[in-house]
């Protein structure tokens, strides 16, 4: 089958498509991508040529071009991720959000609408639901957790779910969505809080964190939200969501640290900063529906998953020094230059 996967040059998507083509070499897989500024098709090099993959440059909210694209490709199935994600940035400039994770979405349900499809598969957030208390380990995040966001990004995707789950009741659109807690892995973004510190910690520059570091995030390694979403568009129910979690809890600061002891750097790179607006304080996702009823189970624990992924940065230096040398080194002091 023929598969679109939208945001297939950022983090997650760049992933998905690497998972995708080598698993089934059979389907083509069709990567969407308005390339800003952290879609990168150096993350995509090595399967450019082939004979089962296909860029598009493109914007999800640009109709024309999305009605045309769907003419021409007729795609199976749709995936997704293309979405503005990093909560800072939609605090200085909520409208890009608005545009990309809400009027994007519905353009491509449009879309959908017009020309078929068989499966719709919303790529969202655990951020979404808010967050919970640090002092009740015992709450999770369940699908039937309430909407109750925090910021310009999580209120955008929530609104993009909404969307998506009003088209399938409405128009009878076959749509599944996953929510997932913080991913990490190869090809993340470096302002993205493990990449940042594994690329200043190796320059023995200041290490941002924000507040006292106490922060929990539930971390999930990409392959292993891959894996789930395969499981979902392929056997997950119609109108369904998944939430996909990784039993990995940890506090911001241990995550620093643990960074920290892998580079063999001290923990006096360590500064405190002033605190996100409204920063969530917990995410935890219980995984148990994807479990139970597709047999998902990640494969990855925080210490081999973090291991594997420092040595990717380690490995390939080449192409994170790449970004951080251009625009995200002007966006880096812009944010956090008057901080440290």
């Amino acid at each position: 089958m023929k598969i679109i996967v939208t945001g297939g040059a950022g983090f997650i998507g760049g992933n998905f498509v690497h998972y995708m083509i080598e698993k089934y070499p059979e389907d083509m897989i069709v990567n969407l991508d308005a390339l800003t500024y952290a879609g990168n098709l150096e993350t995509l090099k090595s399967v450019e040529d082939k004979p089962n993959y296909k860029f598009i440059k493109g914007d999800i909210a640009d109709r024309d071009f999305v009605f045309k694209m769907f003419a021409e490709e007729k795609p199976d199935v749709i995936v997704n991720f293309a979405a503005e994600s990093h909560v800072d940035r939609s605090i200085t400039d909520p409208e890009i959000f608005v545009r990309t994770n809400v009027m994007g979405t519905t353009t491509l349900l449009d879309a959908c609408r017009e020309f078929g499809i068989k499966r719709f598969h919303q790529v969202s957030t655990d951020e979404v639901y808010g967050d919970l208390p640090l002092d009740r380990p015992d709450l999770f995040f369940t699908e039937e957790t309430p909407l109750h966001t925090s910021s310009p990004y999580s209120s955008s995707k929530a609104s993009a779910d909404l969307f998506v789950m009003a088209y399938h009741r409405t128009f009878g659109i076959p749509v599944s969505m996953s929510r997932c807690s913080n991913n990490y892995g190869p090809y993340q973004f470096p302002e993205k809080l493990i990449p940042l510190m594994i690329s200043r910690a190796l320059a023995d520059e200041e290490l941002p964190v924000y507040g006292n570091g106490a922060n929990v995030r539930d971390w999930l390694h990409v392959k292993d939200h891959c894996q789930a979403i395969d499981l979902i568009i392929r056997n997950g129910a119609d109108g369904c969501v998944y939430n996909i979690g990784g039993h990995n809890e940890r506090t911001n600061l241990e995550v620093v640290k643990t960074v920290l002891r892998a580079l063999d750097k001290p923990e006096s790179l360590i500064k405190y900063v002033s605190d996100r607006l409204g920063h969530d304080r917990r995410y935890a996702i219980d995984p148990k529906k994807l479990e139970t009823e597709l047999g998902w189970k990640p494969e990855y624990n925080f210490d081999t998953g973090m291991q594997q992924t420092i040595q990717w940065y380690l490995d390939n230096r080449e192409w994170w020094e790449h970004i951080i040398s251009g625009e995200y080194s002007q966006y880096f002091e812009k944010m956090y230059g008057d901080r440290l």
